[in-house]
C-alpha cells in the first residue's frame, strides 16, 4: 500500500509476545535506499537473537534482516536499480517484518526471473551464510569430513546439501530420530541424535579417531567444548551462532593442548561488506538454487501477522528447515 506499511517492532527485549504489528505512514526512501513491496519474508535464527536481546539493538526497533519483493521507489543516488525489479536483500537494518520497507540498495541484489520470491526469501541469508562458511572460512575439498551442529535446521539442511555436492561427507548433529532421517534425506552421511549420543565420542569412532579439520557449530555454550574435542590437530572450529547461550570466555592455551587449534567467530555482515563479494556469494547460491543444489526443505509459511507463533516454534525446536512469512 503506497504510502503505508504494516510493521512489526519491538520496544523490549524478551519473549516473542514483545512484538507489535502496527499500520503507520512510510516515508519516502533516503539517500541511497530503495523501497521495496515485499512478497517473502525470511526468518532466520539471527531475529531470535536481536528480539531476545543477546545481539542487543538500539530500541524500538523492526525486525527482520531477510526479504524479497519488488522495488517501487529510488532514493536520491541509487543507480543500477528500476523501479518493477525484482530483488532480494541480507543485512542491512533490521525491519524486514513488514508489507513494506526501505533498504539500502548496498545490500540488494537483482533476484533471477528463474527463481521465486519464496525460494529467495527462504534460502538467500541462509545461502550467502553457507556459501561464506563452507567456501570462504574454511574451504572444505572433496574428501572433508566435516562436522555441521544443527544439520536438521534451515542453515543446517542447505549446508548438508551443498557440502554433498562438494563431495564432502558430513557429520551432523541433531535432536531426535525424525530430524536425523531429514538430516540424512539431505546429505549428511552419519547424523548423531545427541539426546542420547555423546558427540564426540561418535565423532572419533567416524573418523577412526582422528577428528575433522572443521566443526561448524551455531549451539554455542552447550557444545563448544565438545566442538574443540572434535578436532584434528591445526583443526579450525567456526562458531557463528549461540543458539543454547553465550559461549564462556575460552583459555587460548587450551587450543595449544588440544593440537594448535583455530577459533574463528564469523559474520555475514563482514563476509558481504563489499559489494563485489555479496555479489559473487548471490551468484553462487542462484546457481545452487537454480540447479536444485539447494532446496527449502520442509517450507513453511506463516503470515506476517503470525511472527510471535513463527518465533516460539523456532525457539521451541519445534520446526525443520525453512521459515517464511507472507505479508
Amino acid at each position: 500500500m503506497a504510502g503505508t506499511a504494516r510493521t512489526f517492532t519491538f520496544a523490549s527485549t524478551g519473549a516473542p509476545d514483545v512484538l507489535t504489528l502496527a499500520e503507520g505512514p512510510l516515508a519516502a526512501p533516503g539517500e541511497g535506499q530503495v523501497q521495496i513491496a515485499q512478497e517473502a519474508i525470511g526468518i532466520n535464527y539471527i531475529d531470535v537473537y536481536h528480539r531476545s536481546g543477546t545481539y542487543p539493538l538500539p530500541l524500538p526497533s523492526g525486525l527482520g534482516v531477510e526479504g524479497a519483493g519488488i522495488i517501487e521507489v529510488l532514493g536520491p543516488g541509487v543507480t543500477g536499480f528500476e523501479p518493477g525489479d525484482r530483488v532480494v536483500y541480507a543485512g542491512g537494518p533490521p525491519g524486514a517484518y513488514a508489507t513494506a520497507r526501505n533498504v539500502p540498495a548496498a545490500r540488494v541484489v537483482k533476484l533471477p526471473d528463474d527463481i521465486s520470491m519464496e525460494d529467495a526469501a527462504s534460502l538467500f541469508f541462509k545461502g550467502l551464510t553457507v556459501e561464506y562458511l563452507i567456501r570462504r572460512c574454511f574451504k572444505v575439498q572433496a574428501g572433508d569430513k566435516v562436522l555441521f551442529h544443527a544439520a536438521a535446521g534451515g542453515i543446517g539442511l542447505i549446508a548438508c546439501q551443498w557440502l554433498k555436492a562438494l563431495g564432502a561427507s558430513v557429520i551432523g548433529t541433531v535432536g531426535s530420530d525424525e530430524k536425523a532421517a531429514l538430516a540424512k534425506d539431505n546429505g549428511c552421511e552419519h547424523p548423531i541424535v545427541y539426546t542420547r549420543e555423546n558427540f564426540v565420542e561418535r565423532v572419533k569412532a567416524i573418523t577412526g579417531g582422528e577428528g575433522v579439520p572443521v566443526v561448524y557449530d551455531s549451539i554455542g555454550k552447550d557444545t563448544v567444548m565438545g566442538s574443540l574435542d572434535c578436532l584434528r590437530p591445526r583443526g579450525m572450529l567456526v562458531s557463528f551462532g549461540t543458539a543454547s547461550g553465550a559461549v564462556p570466555p575460552l583459555d587460548l592455551g587450551i587450543l595449544g593442548a588440544k593440537g594448535s587449534l583455530m577459533v574463528t567467530r564469523p559474520s555475514i555482515a563482514h563476509y558481504t561488506a563489499r559489494r563485489d563479494e555479496l555479489e559473487a556469494g548471490a551468484a553462487a547460491v542462484f546457481e545452487m538454487i537454480r540447479t536444485g543444489t539447494i532446496k527449502a526443505v520442509g517450507l513453511k509459511r506463516y503470515p506476517l501477522a503470525q511472527a510471535e507463533q513463527a518465533h516460539a516454534e523456532l525457539e521451541g525446536r519445534k520446526t525443520t528447515g525453512s521459515l517464511i512469512l507472507i505479508p
